[in-house]
């Protein structure tokens, strides 16, 4: 039902350019103006040909994938849990 989503770094030198520019390229989901940094998701199917347009605006510094979705989120431990023991 939902298609595959990738996040972006795109590191850019002119914050007019980028905020108008880059949604044509996926949903820009922030903009930081003091680091001059977009974080931004383009689908996953299209995502080598998005970051090669992306490189070849003139306003662009640096692309970046961002590792998010790959990072294990769902965490187990072994050691039991001791929060029975200290009950009024």
């Amino acid at each position: 039902m939902f298609t595959e989503r990738t996040g972006i770094i795109v590191w850019f030198s002119d914050l007019k350019a980028a905020g108008k520019q880059l949604e044509k390229y996926g949903s820009v989901h922030y903009i930081s103006k003091k680091l001059h940094y977009a974080a931004m998701y383009t689908y996953a199917d299209r995502l080598e040909e998005t970051m090669k347009q992306l490189q070849r605006l003139p306003f662009v510094k640096k692309v970046e994938r961002s590792y998010r979705n790959e990072i294990k989120t769902e965490y187990n431990s072994n050691i039991p849990d001791k929060t029975r023991f200290y009950t009024l």
